[in-house]
């Protein structure tokens, strides 16, 4: 039988992309896991960024970020130590496997992942260098490994709560109004942070209320009525507290009510929503898609936030944006984190249908770009995905030596 014009097209394609192919393609099931190292990286007095690389026996590095594990107090070498520890025993679970055995380290590291924050973490982020690894294996993104990428920019928020000094009122409007002159249309701050614990005098309670009510307004006054506002209340509240102070900040006209109590707190949470009117965001800290279904089942928030680096890792993430998606509930990622971070998102976030909005840390390290090659970069308050492989990033590491915890 003579050949046909679509036979020949497709032996010539695939002679073609035999000899196009990268050195990686033919050998990435053969690529071994061998190695991993975990980078602190001091970005200001209160923050540090747990960078995780891992390394294979053909020199490919896949990188992934564990930051954010141990509260809101300033991580330690204490931590840090910690930290290297869970990672190396999940990564007793790769080495010396291929980098796309996801799925294999996935299922055995679950009951591990599963014990708490930090283990999750941990497993959060040995799964992330593992999907760089195999984009790079693949010469593709690693968007492409989950579907494609269905957008070739991402609109970002700029979280501006670490980069607000001083915490009162003009403070807070002052760090809006430069994350607005930078670009940015979406806005977010905790103005309660350093919230009274329970118990406290009344008096002290209600003026810390009202410090963070005046502190969104100004951050309202500040960017105008077109640039949207968010405000996380770090579940300082209860159900009566975050009704009032809902009703209050009304003219504000939110975005989002971010997890006034704790989203764990499930009944308490569709009560708030049932007396509000703003929408409602929460679940940073939430693992596995289990961790998600009763807010999204329940919509008890309008918006979930899944974080890169605790649910669980990107293929996880997915799975949640999914579950979220059937239940009409939108996804904006939590990202208060470090430039590998961000890059491990942007890479998920291309491929969801129902993504709202990335977060960034912004005004937290005026070096933070340059802590990759190609260096991190914002326009108007979006960042491109990149078509390079994997992640599109690699470490640079005279930056990250420069800043030692």
């Amino acid at each position: 039988m003579p050949p046909t014009r679509r036979t020949f097209l497709t032996v010539c394609g695939a002679a073609a992309g035999a000899w196009l192919a990268p050195r990686w393609l033919e050998a990435a099931p053969r690529l071994k896991v061998t190695a991993f190292e975990l980078l602190p990286v001091r970005a200001t007095e209160r923050t540090v960024w747990l960078i995780v690389r891992l390394r294979t026996d053909a020199g490919l590095t896949g990188l992934g970020e564990a930051s954010d594990a141990f509260g809101f107090a300033n991580t330690t070498r204490a931590d840090a130590a910690r930290m290297e520890t869970e990672l190396r025993g999940l990564f007793e679970l790769v080495q010396g496997r291929s980098p796309l055995d996801i799925e294999n380290f996935r299922q055995r590291g679950l009951a591990l992942a599963s014990k708490g924050l930090v283990q999750a973490t941990a497993f959060s982020a040995i799964e992330q260098a593992l999907w760089d690894l195999a984009g790079k294996a693949l010469d593709v993104p690693a968007s492409a490994l989950f579907g494609g990428a269905v957008r070739d920019r991402l609109p970002v928020y700029a979280n501006v709560n670490r980069a607000t000094t001083p915490r009162v009122p003009q403070g807070f409007a002052n760090a809006a109004r430069a994350a607005n002159a930078d670009g940015f249309r979406a806005i977010k701050a905790a103005p309660w942070d350093g919230f009274p614990p329970v118990g406290s005098p009344p008096d002290r309670i209600g003026a810390a209320v009202q410090s963070g009510i005046l502190a969104a307004r100004a951050m309202r006054d500040a960017v105008g009525p077109d640039v949207e506002i968010m405000v996380d209340c770090h579940s300082f509240f209860d159900v009566e507290l975050a009704v009032r102070v809902a009703k209050e900040l009304e003219p504000v006209r939110l975005a989002w009510y971010e997890e006034p109590v704790a989203p764990e707190k499930l009944d308490e949470t569709l009560a708030i929503r049932r007396r509000i009117s703003q929408p409602m965001a929460g679940g940073e800290v939430l693992f596995g898609v289990s961790g998600f279904a009763p807010l999204t089942r329940t919509k008890a928030v309008d918006v979930i936030m899944p974080d890169v680096k605790h649910c669980g890792g990107l293929l996880e993430l997915t799975r949640i944006a999914a579950m979220a998606d059937a239940d009409g509930v939108a996804v904006a990622p939590h990202n208060p984190s470090g430039p590998v971070s961000t890059a491990a998102s942007v890479q998920v976030c291309a491929v969801l249908r129902n993504f709202r909005l990335l977060e960034l840390q912004w005004g937290e390290a005026a070096w933070r770009s340059e802590v990759l090659e190609p260096a991190e970069q914002f326009v108007q308050g979006s960042i491109a995905v990149p078509s390079r492989p994997g992640f599109g990033v690699e470490l640079n590491d005279r930056v990250v030596r420069a800043h030692p915890i």
